[in-house]
């Protein structure tokens, strides 16, 4: 494909991407595509998959009143053949084709030849592309490659500007229903609040609108922003005048004429006065001079789009300075932004945060870790999907089970989630009926149940779910919000808070597990693929001064205390394992030569990449106790980064080579008579728990948020019902068959609800 032909792809998918609406984004496809190739039709169909009917929504060269009205169903015609076939169909004589469907209204009587080209985003077929000319001829391959890379590009373009379109129409009252989209569930919940919008503070186009109560003040702080931004353009041109070319130094020159451009300004106020706010205002204005640019036919003119965006995060900046944006939180506030973490979560009152909406993430990843642990509800996956930012201020409902978030719900739809949402607060207080209960099966089978901690969860309230104790402390996060390495002194006063709170009960520090999406901010690294490279126990065996610091302060902390245990992250080899060891021996040997009394801790190695399966007899050998990491396993085991919404249905804990992996580590655990535990997010499932009660496990670690529904599992079955299950469904080759099987025995049990509380 030449270069022209790509120059022209990616000018295609960028006047979609800055259009206002659907509709818009549609005809400068058509338009787009009608002058590249010089067809004399090119027309685009919306697919419905709910009533299985494609909808000429765009269109040029066929009969304009003929769009949203001319409906054709999957089955018929040859559009419905594409979108039956999911191919590429190319025609020469259209008129003869068995599938041909004659539509008057469309206007298609002149032309003959047909290439049609299915548009997939996300393994949906969302829509069919197609082309026509009177002449009748086999459309070539470079105009098929053309359509067909173009396709694959503008997919997700043309999935964000459905949602944007229909968003926009259920917040103006032109829709009333239909207002849901589909991401991943996060965390379990259903809730109702008002949407906030956390936005990158440097990216213009991440600011959603929201009404100005004082527009005279708006209006003085972006004259403020301006003014800063002009001076700072034209300072950085005076600072490089001996240093760049005069050409480079006039286009900071440039950049500051616009930026202090009248008609700019005057749009800006404009829209201030009309009601949004002024962030909100900047990048309506940016977003309009942008696609001024971004329409003009000179290649040199539309790259000055960028420059116009640029200018707008330099006066955006300015205007954050300038204001102070700090809101009165609504009551109930579903906190929503491209790829929330702990820090945004902080930033909203503890009483008022009910919902997290996050663009990235997947039920595995640390948002909605943290949100399990909070036991709020999630939904995430939406980057690329929906206009987050359109969400602000408006009322949303979340469902965490099902991953579906709903904009703008009717009073119909309100009334049906709020009885669930009773039915949920009924079975929540059902469930704190078994806080002072242990976590036995009727046949006597006890699993110890501990809480994992380290992502801001208050000590009481794990206390408040009658924890058995803490079997995962994620000791990275004091290493993430600082500055710098935490001193040994600083750790030694957090470790000795959590030990003295829990003892008697145990307490399994972890040590410093950083890397891959644990980024230390003044120890970062740029690594390719930082999942398989220099991260949890590789980081600190690298630096002992790291390990040893931490390790005296864990060992200092329990004094007194008989309820350390110490546990080792990202165990890939035996070297590793032992190297770990000795330096706990080290690290216990300066503790007491300095006269302090403390009993020598357990140690226990993380089971979570496939080379730590296969040893696991040796690793047992050498241990005082196992603990399966299912995030990283599960992770390691199918090749999915369980960050990575794109993959995270295929993230799935009943997997057959993961329940095969922890039969294998079960029978070693058992075999060299070491207790075995299962943490992370897996360990809160109420399906998998059926399975573990079946392996015979000794404990589990999970969010403080399932503690009590997975009790309530393991309460309601016996050993020898969750063997024979397990028997049963170990022979499958897939999950779902294994999913199915143990969902009814929960709903035989009544235990429904915990999979979706009210259903």
């Amino acid at each position: 494909m030449t270069s022209y032909t790509l120059n022209t792809i990616h000018k295609i998918v960028k006047s979609i991407d800055r259009s206002t609406d659907l509709s818009t984004a549609l005809n400068n496809l058509v338009q787009g595509i009608h002058d590249a190739l010089h067809v004399d039709v090119c027309s685009l169909y919306l697919s419905d998959n709910t009533s299985d009917m494609n909808i000429l929504m765009a269109t040029h060269g066929l009969n304009m009143e003929a769009v949203g009205k001319v409906e054709i169903s999957y089955s018929e015609g040859l559009v419905g053949l594409v979108t039956q076939t999911g191919e590429t169909v190319n025609i020469e004589n259209a008129p003869s084709h068995p599938r041909f469907k004659y539509i008057p209204e469309a206007g298609e009587d002149p032309y003959f030849s047909f290439l049609g080209v299915p548009i997939n985003h996300h393994g949906e077929h969302l829509a069919v592309l197609v082309v026509q000319q009177e002449s009748a001829r086999r459309f070539g391959d470079q105009e098929i490659a053309f359509l067909t890379t173009l396709a694959a590009m503008i997919a997700g373009n043309i999935a964000f500007a459905k949602a944007r379109g229909l968003i926009e129409e259920l917040l103006s009252g032109t829709k009333t229903s239909g207002g849901q989209f589909m991401g991943i569930a996060g965390a379990p919940g259903i809730t109702i609040g008002e949407g906030v919008v956390l936005y990158d503070p440097v990216d213009l186009l991440s600011v959603p609108n929201r009404y100005s109560t004082n527009p005279e003040r708006e209006e003085t702080q972006f004259r403020a922003a301006i003014e800063k931004a002009v001076i700072e353009l034209q300072n950085v041109s005076q600072l490089y005048e001996n240093k760049l070319p005069e050409a480079d130094r006039l286009l900071f020159d440039a950049y500051a004429l616009i930026a202090s451009d009248k008609e700019l300004i005057k749009a800006n106020i404009k829209r201030i006065h009309e009601g949004n706010w002024a962030p909100g205002a900047l990048r309506e204005t940016i977003e309009e001079y942008a696609q001024q640019f971004e329409n003009m036919d000179n290649e040199y003119m539309r790259e000055r789009a960028n420059d116009m965006l640029d200018i707008g995060n330099r006066i955006l900046g300015y205007l954050q300075s300038e204001a102070d944006f700090d809101r009165d939180f609504p009551d109930k506030v579903i906190l929503i932004g491209e790829n929330l973490g702990p820090l945004d979560l902080s930033k909203v009152p503890g009483d008022k945060l009910v919902g997290i909406v996050s663009g990235h993430g997947s039920g595995y990843s640390h948002v909605a870790i943290l949100a399990h642990a909070l036991n709020i509800p999630a939904v995430l996956g939406f980057s690329g999907q929906i206009p987050l930012s359109k969400l602000d201020g408006n009322k949303l409902i979340i469902d965490g089970y099902t991953g579906q978030l709903i904009v703008a719900p009717s009073e119909p739809e309100l009334q049906a989630y709020e009885e669930t949402i009773a039915s949920e607060a009924e079975l929540r207080k059902d469930l704190t009926q078994l806080n002072d209960k242990p976590a036995e099966t009727l046949d006597g089978y006890r699993i110890r149940l501990y809480t994992n901690m380290g992502l801001l969860t208050r000590v009481t309230h794990l206390i408040d779910v009658a924890t058995e104790g803490i079997g995962l402390y994620r000791t990275e996060l004091p290493f993430m919000v600082k500055d710098n390495f935490p001193s040994e002194e600083e750790q030694y006063t957090i470790y000795r808070e959590i030990i003295e709170a829990y003892a008697p009960r145990p307490v399994t520090l972890r040590t410093l597990d950083a890397g891959g999406d644990k980024v230390l901010p003044y120890f970062k690294f740029k690594e390719p693929n930082p999942f398989l490279g220099w991260r949890g126990i590789r980081v600190t065996l690298d630096h002992p001064e790291i390990m040893l610091g931490q390790l005296r302060a864990m060992l200092r902390a329990s004094k007194g205390y008989e309820n350390l245990k110490i546990l080792l992250p990202m165990i890939s080899n035996l070297d590793e394992l032992d190297r770990s060891i000795r330096f706990i021996h080290r690290a216990h040997d300066q503790v007491t030569a300095k006269g302090v009394k403390i009993k020598f801790p357990q140690i226990g190695a993380m089971i979570e990449v496939p080379s730590a399966v296969y040893q696991i007899k040796q690793i047992a050998k050498r241990v005082d106790f196992v603990s399966v990491g299912t995030n990283d396993l599960i992770q390691y085991l199918l090749a999915i980064d369980r960050n990575n919404e794109l993959v995270a249905k295929l993230f799935d804990p009943l997997h057959p080579a993961f329940l095969m992996a922890l039969s294998d580590i079960t029978k070693a655990a058992k075999k060299y008579n070491k207790h075995l535990s299962i943490c992370g997010e897996a360990a809160g499932d109420p399906l998998l728990t059926i399975l573990l009660i079946a392996l015979g496990v000794d404990s589990l670690s999970l969010s403080a948020g399932d503690l009590l529904r997975v009790k309530s599992v393991i309460r309601s079955f016996t050993y020898e019902d969750a063997l024979k299950l397990w028997k049963r469904v170990k022979k499958y080759e897939t999950a779902e068959p294994t999913r199915k099987v143990l969902s009814l025995e929960l709903e035989k049990r009544g235990l429904g609800g915990l999979l979706r509380a009210g259903k």
